[in-house]
């Protein structure tokens, strides 16, 4: 058994990922998920949350937004609606996306609205979350 396995992330606009790994841990709608070389054959949904991948003993990690999660022995392939490697976040940025949704979930509203808010304020965390992790010293 090959001690790698193929990672692909895709979204809608483009291939944001495909590298050799040597473990993949996934956000499924049922509860985080780990990979492994060799793994069955399973398909599931993803929602909000983090994907982390190992190379050796280096860790990298990634934003998912909702999407689905293909795993065959050889290969992970990730369809996500919208995904975003920590490198690629903005941290000032993030921050203030936490808090415009902060200030929209306060505001209230129709349960649509405050739905809506709620989610936005979940993703900004986490976007915001990713990007520090780099970023520690």
């Amino acid at each position: 058994m090959a001690n790698t396995i193929l990672l692909e992330v895709v979204t809608p606009e483009h291939l944001l990922l495909s590298q050799q790994v040597e473990e993949v841990i996934a956000p499924g709608v049922e509860g985080e998920f780990g990979v492994l070389p060799g793994h069955t054959h399973f398909l599931t949904t993803l929602k909000i949350g983090e994907l982390r991948y190992r190379i050796g003993e280096h860790i990298q990690y990634m934003s998912v937004l909702w999407g689905f999660a293909e795993v065959t022995p050889h290969k992970v392939t990730i369809l996500a609606e919208v995904a975003e490697k920590a490198e690629d976040i903005d941290v000032d940025r993030a921050q203030a996306g936490v808090e415009a949704a902060e200030r929209r979930l306060e505001t209230g509203g129709l349960p649509s609205e405050v739905e809506a808010a709620r989610v936005s304020l979940e993703k900004a965390r986490l976007r915001k979350r990713i990007a520090e992790r780099i970023r520690r010293p």
